[in-house]
């Protein structure tokens, strides 16, 4: 499945507290980290801007799904 090119970090920020269990913790300028302690601690960094870049979005879903320890479309069908 081909990765959006116009999904913002706040948006991105927003689907992953809602449907993955993230939660905000800090923000400093325009990154958001995000948050989760089940099943174990893992901490991502997410950047508030405009339009994610292809490849940090890629790397991010990435991160996510090996947390969660599912693939990556899953995560990115619930965006």
């Amino acid at each position: 499945m081909k990765l959006p090119r116009d999904l913002s970090g706040s948006n991105l920020v927003r689907c992953l507290c809602r449907h993955w269990g993230y939660a905000v913790v800090n923000q400093e300028g325009s990154h958001v980290q995000l948050e989760m302690l089940t099943p174990s601690k893992h901490r991502v960094t997410v950047p508030a801007h405009g339009a994610l870049k292809v490849g940090t979005l890629a790397d991010i879903l990435r991160v996510v799904a090996r947390h969660k320890g599912g693939s990556r479309e899953d995560v990115l069908n619930s965006l």
